[in-house]
């Protein structure tokens, strides 16, 4: 059976939260290892504030790193069919012959950092013409007097029925984007995602859609 994906418990979270939801996401509830859950929430939530405060700069690119590491180590040890690559900098765009792009095409989702006000990450999930399926770990109330004028610009879709799936469909377009409103990937410098699979359930890359248009 497949979980419900989560939302954060505090505004710091996001990096363990969409990490766990690309486990929930990828597997079986009754095939997780508690393993998996364990480290991720050990080695996030690894950055200081400017006041020292360890956890209230949210989860750096090392950890996210260290845990694709440990993942594709851990997946070898247990025959757990995981795999998992951390990619940053130019690697992190999406276009017809992206690894982004083929990644979800066959199957496998990306952890990706993005900006939502601050760096934050999300859960890309699929594709769909011009447009990426995500699921954001933050939560909000369309209905909310206070939600940000910046969700309404174009190429951002509420989803509100696919709770295992996505809450957002976003343009190609916005989120190549390097500047810095909701949803964009923003500067080269700071970019960076994690490309999850299960292997078992993998698709070749003859058998998928091509989607992008």
């Amino acid at each position: 059976m497949k979980n419900l994906l989560n939302y954060q418990s505090s505004e710091y979270d996001c990096g363990p939260v969409t990490l766990t939801n690309a486990i929930r996401y990828l597997f079986e509830r009754e095939d997780v290892y508690p393993d998996i859950i364990k480290y991720i929430m050990l080695y996030c939530l690894d950055s200081y504030d400017e006041k020292g405060e360890v956890g209230k700069r949210g989860t750096s690119a090392s950890a996210m790193m260290f845990l694709a590491n440990w993942m594709n180590q851990f997946g070898q040890m247990k025959n757990f069919p995981i795999s998992c690559e951390f990619i940053s900098g130019e690697e992190v765009h999406i276009d017809q012959a992206s690894k982004i792009l083929c990644a979800i095409q066959q199957g496998g989702v990306v952890v990706l950092r993005l900006f939502l006000e601050v760096p934050h990450y999300v859960l890309l999930t699929g594709v769909e013409e011009n447009s990426i399926y995500i699921f954001d770990p933050y939560y909000e109330e369309l209905d909310d007097p206070e939600l940000s004028i910046e969700y309404s610009e174009p190429g951002i879709t509420f989803i509100t029925d696919q709770p295992k799936r996505a809450n957002r469909l976003v343009t190609i377009e916005k989120l190549n984007l390097t500047t810095e409103s909701f949803y964009e990937m923003g500067p080269y410098d700071d970019r960076e995602a994690v490309i999850i699979f299960n292997t078992d359930t993998r698709l070749l890359p003859e058998n998928t859609i091509d989607y992008f248009i």
